[in-house]
């Protein structure tokens, strides 16, 4: 089977722009990620948001200005000072609510739907090759990766720009309210007293190719996607399955090279979600340290999944696992090994990175050291 490597990354959070701002951020968090700000737009709710910095829009809406500024950041670090004039390079982007626009009384957005923002970004880019939308909900960054490293090994793309991009939205966060899904604090999954998510914002892009391809133009693969798993368990519009069977069949099949050191867990901080992902992955990849990066980011929806890859390759070439934002509380129907400390990763180990989403669709995948 083709090879399938990373070599770039792009970060955009409420951290900063670049992947040094994040992962600044995640060796902090030992001291408690600071508290997000109330929401702007909507006086009174108990929404909350954790906002990326405003990027430089050059002609295209905040999400796209978003994905772009990821995206140009993933292709210098892999080394690609031009793209390609010709039809070789693919964009797959992932997203939940997709671009949004601002409105005429002030600066806050409301949505549009996600099928535009691929293009926005493909133009902003110069891309002339073929330009996918995925919109899974917030599981979309894991299905683009995964679809990526497909097209790699189809032999339909030589490099494909992937990840996921979702920004501020007054439909998001409307809707989370209504189901009283939106913690007033923080976002602290995993924690006995969460009482939702926090949304935020930003974009995780990776350049994918194969390792063929990598070595022929001279590029260092960062790690390799050696492993993926998706499903839908279709039980409902909003909640998770509560036996988690096709999660834990996505988590499976995505661990099949082998288990696992480290595991990016979706970790939301809805009390279901969260019970029931524990659940799954203490059956599945049971005694691997855990990072839970949404208690130090938000809920970037459609990024989410595409954020914890940037932080996997990470945790892969430092070869230890963060520390982790405190639990004010420990929840002992969460089992996680959720450390407060760096632990280090095994030699040879790889990172699970897990997603799921409204609607059942789940997306794995495991990445470890290139070769």
């Amino acid at each position: 089977m083709t090879e399938v490597v990373v070599t770039g990354l792009g970060a955009v959070t409420c951290h900063g722009f670049g992947v040094e701002a994040l992962w600044d951020a995640v060796r902090a968090a030992g001291a408690r990620s600071p508290e997000p700000p109330p929401d702007p737009c909507t006086p009174g709710s108990l929404g909350k948001i954790y906002r990326a910095p405003d990027p430089s829009l050059d002609g295209t809406g905040r999400v796209a200005g978003f994905a772009s500024a990821a995206a140009r950041e993933a292709l210098a670090a892999a080394g690609f000072g031009e793209l390609p004039a010709d039809r070789a390079v693919a964009l797959v982007l992932g997203s939940c609510m997709g671009e949004t626009v601002p409105q005429r009384w002030g600066e806050c957005g409301e949505t549009v739907n996600a099928a535009g923002l691929p293009a926005a970004v493909a133009d902003a880019l110069g891309l002339l090759g073929a330009v996918y939308g995925v919109a899974t909900a917030c599981a979309a960054g894991g299905y683009a990766l995964v679809l990526a490293a497909d097209l790699i090994r189809a032999g339909e793309a030589e490099v494909v720009i992937a990840g996921g991009a979702d920004g501020y939205s007054r439909a998001a966060l409307g809707s989370f309210n209504r189901m009283n899904a939106l913690d007033p604090l923080r976002c602290r999954p995993f924690d006995a007293r969460r009482a939702g998510t926090v949304l935020g914002e930003g974009a995780g892009i990776l350049v994918l190719e194969s390792a063929a391809h990598a070595r022929a133009r001279g590029a260092t693969p960062l790690a390799a996607l050696i492993g993926a798993g998706l499903s839908c368990d279709a039980h409902h519009v909003t909640s998770p399955e509560p036996g988690g069977e096709q999660q834990a069949r996505a988590l499976r099949t995505a661990t099949e090279p082998g288990p696992p050191g480290c595991v990016i867990p979706h970790g939301t901080g809805t009390r279901l979600n969260d019970e029931i992902e524990s659940a799954v992955l203490r059956e599945v990849v049971d005694g691997a340290a855990a990072y839970s990066l949404k208690a130090l980011i938000g809920h970037t929806g459609g990024a989410s999944a595409a954020l914890a890859a940037c932080v996997a390759v990470r945790i892969l070439r430092t070869g230890a696992v963060p520390p982790n934002v405190p639990l004010d509380e420990p929840d002992p129907r969460c089992p996680l090994a959720l450390s407060e400390r760096s632990v280090a990763l095994p030699d040879g180990a790889s990172v699970l990175v897990n997603a799921s989403a409204f609607g059942g669709g789940n997306a794995a995948f495991l990445l470890a050291a290139a070769r």
